[in-house]
């Protein structure tokens, strides 16, 4: 199977496991998934650590390289996803969850999430497009 770990899966993946649940975790661990993070992913990270907010002090470039080492894949944004944010509908109003919506969408994966706005796009009868 096909995944693609929002933001905080990502962060909680790599700097505190613990944090990340038991099942969420193994779909992660098992080297027969395909497990990704974004690259809006990293740009989200780098706008909050830019921010110099004392509870953010996570680095962009440490969690990017960590990532690849981890075995983790990276997807860029293309033009496609950005489209692809248009038509959905507004069940969240967080851009870079909104994109990570439309980028798992399009490349057919499964987004790992623990935010039910952002799952609930996945829901029956919760689409459009």
């Amino acid at each position: 199977m096909n995944y693609l770990l929002d933001t905080h899966v990502l962060l909680w993946t790599l700097v505190d496991p613990d944090r990340v649940p038991g099942p969420m975790r193994r779909l992660i661990e098992d080297a027969g998934n395909r497990v990704s993070f974004s690259a809006a992913s990293i740009w989200e990270i780098a706008i909050k650590h830019s921010l110099g907010r004392d509870d953010f002090p996570v680095e962009p470039a440490t969690i990017w390289k960590a990532a690849r080492e981890t075995g983790l894949e990276e997807l860029a944004v293309t033009a496609e996803h950005s489209v692809g944010v248009d038509a959905l509908p507004w069940l969240h109003r967080d851009p870079f969850d909104r994109l990570l919506v439309a980028q798992a969408r399009s490349a057919g994966m499964k987004l790992l999430s623990l935010d039910p706005e952002v799952n609930a796009y996945f829901s029956r009868g919760r689409r459009r497009g």
